[in-house]
């Protein structure tokens, strides 16, 4: 009943406020969260409670991690962070497309820095797998946008259990070009460099778009084996408004933004069995469409490793991580 963005904001003061009574908690604990020895997944020395995660883009600021985590997720992904903090693009930038069960956005990193979302993750509860997804600000040249991934990385090194390379968000001018041989190499040296000097060495992933063509994927694959990269994020929202059942005038009226939901699906699981054929020790975790229990079980079989929700998670609430980890539990993966 409300503009997306309007309802994302009010959904999150409202979770904020309710979690704070204890009944609240208990009864999503109780309801939602599901326990059994074969959910817990064990990739690079971190415990995984469950296999389903929050993707990217939704907590951007760290605000309601340990409320999501009571909704049964497995592990939560915060921002995409920027060193320094910035509205984004001009609203209206969310939008719903009810009939595709999909999204379509174009909020362009707005965040309030890396600074203030540590502060808020200093209030994380313990047990719960965090990982940072980092980006550039946009008035930051290409040229020096390692400088930033480097800035939100050293922010958030003692606070986060993995990183995310953002170089994917169709919505920051010229930052997909980032996703180049060369510029790309240079970020992942650069933060490889800054984790050589930590006690403690913790996995970073790249997050790459679902626009990529075969011969740009085999570029990603030999970045990954140079530089030792732990793995992949696939995928990204989509630049291509391909088999829309909104019209095309609703579709050229919201205009420019990523893509996420049901329509991403099959473009997202071609991607993650390609990588997994030419790479196939890969770490992958797969996102991009996953709206029933059926997905999640099809982008696993694809070959991801673990899998994300976004747009999934607006539509269907914590009962679709329920429903995903019974079925996971139903059919012994």
């Amino acid at each position: 009943m409300l503009p997306a963005e309007k309802a994302h904001n009010l959904a999150f003061k409202l979770i904020k406020i309710s979690f704070k009574l204890p009944v609240v908690r208990v009864l999503f604990q109780n309801y939602y969260k599901i326990n059994h020895s074969s959910l817990p997944r064990h990739f690079f020395g971190l415990q995984f409670k469950n296999p389903i995660g929050l993707a990217a883009g939704l907590d951007k600021d760290a605000k309601i991690i340990n409320e999501l985590d009571q909704m049964g997720f497995g592990f939560i992904e915060i921002g995409t962070l920027t060193p320094k903090a910035q509205p984004g693009n001009p609203q209206p930038r969310l939008f719903r497309l009810k009939s595709d069960q999909a999204l379509i956005n174009r909020m362009g990193f707005n965040n309030a820095g890396v600074v203030q979302a540590v502060e808020r993750l200093k209030k994380t509860s313990p047990g719960i797998i965090v990982g940072g997804n980092i980006g550039k600000n946009k008035a930051t040249a290409n040229e020096n946008a390692y400088l930033d991934y480097i800035t939100c990385f050293e922010a958030l090194y003692q606070y986060v259990d993995y990183f995310v390379i953002n170089v994917s968000s169709p919505n920051t001018p010229g930052l997909r070009s980032l996703q180049e041989k060369e510029p790309l190499t240079r970020i992942i040296k650069a933060l490889q460099k800054a984790r050589m000097a930590k006690e403690k060495s913790k996995p970073i992933f790249l997050k790459i778009a679902p626009d990529l063509t075969n011969e740009q994927l085999d570029d990603i694959i030999d970045i990954i084996s140079e530089t030792k990269l732990e793995g992949i994020i696939a995928t990204n929202t989509t630049i291509g408004r391909e088999g829309l059942r909104a019209g095309k005038r609703k579709i050229d009226q919201i205009g420019n933004g990523g893509l996420s939901g049901k329509p991403v699906f099959h473009v997202s699981n071609t991607i993650i069995k390609y990588l997994r054929e030419k790479k196939p020790d890969l770490f992958i975790i797969g996102v991009g469409g996953i709206m029933k229990p059926k997905d999640a079980l099809e982008k696993i079989k694809a070959g991801a490793n673990l899998v994300q929700l976004y747009t999934g998670f607006i539509y269907g609430g914590p009962g679709l991580i329920k429903d995903i980890n019974k079925a996971l539990i139903n059919h012994n993966f």
